[in-house]
């Protein structure tokens, strides 16, 4: 795993913040078992995508992370949203790099707007010799997005993507909303699951499903609802619930009762793919301290 030394230059961290972006995408998509997603173990609820794929995704996308960190070490002295603006270039070009990888499936483009604000975040930062911490670089992704829930999803008319529509009939903000609140998900339902886990002697791959399942328990999860509706949403988060409820919890019942799961979302459709991208999030602000 990539760490950032003490004392270092602004390329090193660059460079090194990039490979850790990028680990934070292998560590989601190996992680098993993940319920409806694509894994080691199956494909999922989904029918065009697999592991290879997913694989093959993540090593177009790599090379971009660096390029966010850069536009936003460029633009660090600049408002937030004006980095915002200047990173949109770079997204697209990532997403068709990921788009040629893929044959035109779409395995990471919630996670390539994710991981790329946190590395225009990290770039910022660091151009302005800040520290790296999860509430710098949250509290900097907020600044990023500042607005954008507001511009792209309250100011729209007629409702066309499946987000704006989500928005207009049950006022889900998605990864905008995420990203706006400087990832509250992922700090408040995922990482406390993550980091008492690791307290109390598991692995990272146990830790990372409960974090999993922290976030299948709150995040309204556009993916979900796109699939199963309002009632796929609530049947993933009462499940999720349900587990985590679950006394003496070892890690051999925590696998059994995510692969029940597993077969339950399979059957059902349900496909909690937000979360998943929140799970890269999450490893990579762990990788950091708290404050």
């Amino acid at each position: 795993m990539a760490t950032l030394p003490a004392r270092c230059n602004a390329p090193d961290v660059q460079r090194t913040f990039a490979e850790l972006a990028a680990e934070a995408m292998y560590r989601e998509i190996r992680l098993t078992p993940k319920p409806g997603l694509v894994d080691r173990a199956n494909s999922g609820a989904h029918t065009d995508m697999n592991f290879a794929m997913f694989m093959a995704s993540i090593a177009a996308i790599s090379p971009w992370f660096s390029a966010f960190f850069h536009v936003g070490r460029e633009t660090a002295r600049l408002a937030g949203p004006q980095t915002l603006r200047a990173i949109r270039p770079t997204g697209l070009a990532c997403e068709q790099a990921m788009f040629n990888a893929t044959g035109g499936v779409n395995t990471h483009k919630g996670g390539i707007f994710s991981l790329g604000l946190l590395c225009a975040a990290a770039g910022r930062l660091t151009q302005r010799q800040e520290t790296l911490t999860q509430r710098s670089l949250c509290d900097e992704s907020r600044a990023i997005c500042a607005g954008i829930v507001e511009q792209e999803l309250k100011n729209r008319g007629v409702a066309k993507t499946k987000g704006e529509q989500q928005f207009k009939a049950y006022g889900f903000t998605g990864a905008r909303g995420e990203v706006e609140s400087g990832f509250a998900t992922v700090r408040h339902a995922g990482l406390p699951h993550f980091d008492i886990a690791l307290r109390r002697g598991a692995s990272e791959e146990e830790a990372l499903l409960r974090m999993l399942l922290g976030l299948m328990a709150e995040n309204p999860d556009t993916n979900l609802v796109s699939r199963g509706g309002i009632t796929g949403l609530n049947y993933a988060r009462r499940y999720s619930r349900r587990i985590l409820t679950i006394k003496c919890l070892t890690p051999e019942k925590l696998v059994k009762a995510l692969s029940r799961m597993d077969v339950q979302f399979i059957r059902r459709n349900l496909s909690p793919g937000g979360s998943a991208d929140l799970i890269a999030v999450g490893w990579l602000l762990s990788q950091f301290p708290v404050e």
